[in-house]
């Protein structure tokens, strides 16, 4: 398995020593004796122009601002500053949504000192009496906010990292357009600092105008009567999707997702994407989950986007293009999901040869040709080959009866770490 934000290399500059320092709202008159010390000792500070007007007197320092965007800077900077004391100031925790995680895989962690201060959260949780192990934290800052929706469930408490002064009123529309009117908000600004304020209301009323751009904002979830639910286990309910009928079942979807096994960190390839419920529940499962769903149609590419926007998975990338030639030059899938195109020349070999030893292929069909393709796969590499059938009660005349879908033959492997011959022909 492959983590999505990890590396695996080495430091890329030459850098000896990084201090991260964390800063609060309450600026130089809440640094610790550590910290205050780093910045003295300190021949550069790269820190962001709210941090760097935060900086003590005594600070002689070469101050340094982040450009934008600030990631693909990191080793530029680092490089030509290399030899010299280089400090870094950030914003609270600088390994809670930070620079410091980037720092450290640019420099390496054993040359990495970071001298936390307490993050917005930690602040927020002591002034509403949340436990923060049990609240969830989305950032909206560089991230859509569209990713709040994956979080939103009756009962939960959420923080929202702001982006800026206007966020408020983004996350109330989010939650009126989820169904989620009645969701409680409070805006808590300056957190730590001595110009703290609050401001309250639902989403559904709420018409606070815009205040300090340094705020974070506490959900209480609360669904209105008529919001759809959506569940954390596969098989959401068929109409949480916009589609045209080129959709995965909810209850065949339940058991494809269970065969696909999803876990933290993996990639899926949904091939043929369809509504792209595969590929948004895939990313559902866990926040580190990710997903390339390839789709030759534009109009079902662009709906694909549309409903993993709403359904709280706006990193979903989406590729138009006719498989195999459109998986060509994806990143390694851990897993792979052929939901159509089956019978496409060279389709199923393209996917098993580019999934690595321990790799799950599932394949779905519902035509026979499509079936005896799968059936040859099973013969030669294993597998399990399964009959899904669902029927549904519906009226016939003045009773009820059975209605039956069309059944689905399913394949799912879990590719050896020795290949066990051929794909057939």
């Amino acid at each position: 398995m492959r983590a999505p934000h990890t590396t695996s290399r080495g430091p890329r500059t030459s850098v000896t020593h990084v201090t991260v320092v964390g800063v609060g709202a309450d600026g130089r008159t809440g640094l610790a004796p550590a910290a205050r010390e780093a910045l003295r000792a300190a021949e550069v500070v790269i820190a962001g122009p709210r941090q760097l007007a935060l900086l003590p007197p005594d600070c002689a320092a070469e101050r340094v601002a982040w450009p934008s965007p600030l990631r693909p800077a990191v080793p530029g900077l680092l490089a030509e500053h290399a030899g010299r004391r280089v400090c870094v100031l950030a914003s609270g925790d600088p390994m809670f949504f930070g620079i410091g995680r980037a720092l450290a895989e640019e420099v390496g962690p054993e040359r990495l000192r970071v001298i936390p201060h307490p993050s917005s959260a930690s602040y927020a949780c002591a002034r509403l009496g949340w436990p923060l192990e049990e609240t969830e934290v989305v950032s909206a800052v560089g991230r859509p906010l569209a990713a709040l929706a994956a979080a939103l469930h009756a009962g939960r408490r959420l923080l929202v990292l702001s982006a800026g002064a206007g966020t408020p009123a983004e996350i109330a529309a989010l939650l009126r357009d989820r169904g989620f009117g009645p969701s409680r908000m409070t805006v808590l600004e300056q957190l730590g600092s001595g110009r703290e304020a609050r401001r309250e209301g639902t989403a559904e009323e709420w018409d606070h105008p815009a205040g300090d751009p340094l705020n974070l904002v506490a959900v209480e979830c609360r669904p209105a009567p008529d919001a759809l639910r959506l569940s954390l286990v596969p098989g959401l309910p068929d109409e949480a999707f916009e589609n045209d009928g080129q959709l995965t079942k909810r209850h065949i979807r339940a058991a494809t997702l269970a065969a696909l096994a999803p876990a933290p960190g993996e990639l899926l390839w949904d091939v043929g994407g369809g509504s792209g419920s595969i590929g948004i529940e895939w990313m559902r499962a866990h926040r580190s989950c990710r997903a390339v769903a390839v789709e030759r149609d534009p109009a079902r590419a662009s709906r694909i986007e549309r409903n993993a926007e709403a359904l709280g998975v706006p990193a979903l990338r989406v590729v138009t293009g006719a498989a195999p030639a459109a998986l060509a030059r994806l990143p390694v899938p851990d897993a792979v999901f052929v939901g159509g195109g089956l019978t496409a020349p060279g389709l199923l070999d393209a996917c098993w040869d580019a999934l690595p030893p321990g790799g799950r292929l599932v394949a779905n069909t519902v035509t026979l040709e499509s079936e005896a393709l799968l059936a040859a796969w099973h013969r030669r590499h294993g597998g399990g080959l399964t009959r899904l059938a669902v029927a549904h009660a519906a009226p016939v005349g003045g009773f009820t009866g059975w209605r039956q879908a069309m059944p689905v033959t399913q394949w799912s492997v879990v590719k050896p770490a020795v290949a066990q011959g051929d794909s057939p022909s």
